[in-house]
């Protein structure tokens, strides 16, 4: 009988999970004060972001968190608003979808060490290659770049990236020329080095040394530096910096009139080193910031309508909610105060207005107050 009963089938392994790969579900709470229910919404998820952040611990950072979480449930119960989120996160690259475009500006990298491009060299060098980080930057969909390629930010570019400031306690021009384009972020950099050196150590007289002193030309090395800093535009804090380095041997030389992102400028041997760098930038860039909250200022407040800038090309779509925080003093280096939230109904190109819930009688919602995502 033994024989004729069927084979248990086999058992077909399960597949592997992803070691790198972490599932969490949490819950946010936050009670409704005056009816405020978007407040009390944008409460309850910061709260359940937290509850991530201490049980992950300082594997992944806040905004890594934030992009890799979305709503799964939500309810309210006893005049208090629940939410269920999910969180997978991943120990490899963090990536995450941008509910936003975050506006980022660009500033001239100027020369450290004068005379180290020659007059023969292409000269775009110093608005060339921060453009060419906003283009990629502006490709992924998650930025909106401004070119202020003709603003040098740094006066002593040997001490970048910090900024000498002589106006004593006015906001700082980093700060400044944030506010004047209503930019999140500003973009900077320096060329540390770009020195020319031969590979040849040219001795003596005679025919030998006239064709070393001719191979120059053809066979030099030269050492690439480029730092790249990006600076909070609400309180000038330094938020990235790093230095990229390379060396180029050979023909090190780039012609007159290539611009920096063309075919013939990448077709070069330092384009080419060079185009390698502005693509590690801005993949480093993009990695840290896609992440960051938005923000946004208030244009102005008519009744229980707020303005802000911030429209279609930011990605603001009716109904979407946003929180309203205090801006205290000129600049935006303390901002506890949660004012309310808005709720979008009508969006333009460059601005949107959205109905206000008002969160305290205290403080009303004022022209300059900061919007933010979350």
């Amino acid at each position: 009988m033994q024989g004729c009963a069927s084979q248990p089938a086999a058992e077909t392994p399960e597949p592997a999970i992803e070691s790198n790969i972490r599932s969490i579900t949490v819950q946010g709470q936050a009670p409704i004060i005056k009816g405020a229910k978007l407040l009390a919404r944008k409460q309850a998820f910061r709260m359940a972001i937290g509850n991530i952040s201490a049980k992950v611990g300082a594997q992944f950072s806040s905004e890594a968190i934030l992009g890799s979480t979305k709503v799964v449930d939500e309810w309210i119960v006893n005049n208090t608003y629940h939410l269920q989120v999910l969180a997978v996160l991943s120990k490899g690259e963090q990536v995450c979808n941008a509910p936003y475009r975050k506006k980022i500006i660009i500033t001239g990298f100027p020369g450290v060490v004068s005379g180290q491009i020659s007059a023969n060299e292409t000269q775009d060098l110093y608005s060339g290659i921060p453009r060419e980080i906003m283009n990629i930057l502006m490709e992924s969909g998650s930025f909106i770049g401004k070119n202020e390629t003709h603003t040098v930010l740094y006066s002593r570019p040997d001490m970048a990236p910090e900024i000498i400031d002589e106006t004593g306690y006015q906001d700082s021009a980093i700060v400044q020329l944030a506010q004047e384009q209503g930019a999140q972020f500003v973009l900077s950099g320096v060329i540390r080095d770009f020195e020319v050196e031969s590979t040849e150590y040219i001795r003596g007289a005679g025919l030998l040394a006239q064709m070393k002193s001719m191979m120059r030309d053809f066979a030099a090395r030269r050492s690439i530096a480029i730092d790249v800093y990006v600076h909070d535009g609400m309180s000038g804090a330094l938020l990235f910096q790093h230095r990229y380095t390379d060396t180029v041997i050979g023909d090190v030389w780039i012609p007159s009139g290539y611009a920096v992102g063309s075919e013939r400028f990448k077709s070069t041997p330092s384009g080419h080193k060079i185009s390698q760098i502005i693509q590690l930038a801005s993949k480093d860039i993009a990695r840290l910031f896609t992440c960051y909250p938005f923000t946004a200022n208030v244009l102005k407040v008519e009744n229980s309508k707020v303005y802000i800038a911030a429209g279609s090309q930011d990605k603001i779509r009716p109904g979407d909610s946003l929180v309203i925080y205090a801006l205290k003093g000129k600049s935006a280096m303390q901002i506890n105060e949660i004012v309310g939230v808005i709720k979008i109904e009508n969006v333009q190109a460059n601005f949107s207005v959205g109905e206000m819930e008002l969160a305290s009688d205290a403080r009303k919602v004022r022209a300059g107050d900061l919007v933010k995502s979350w």
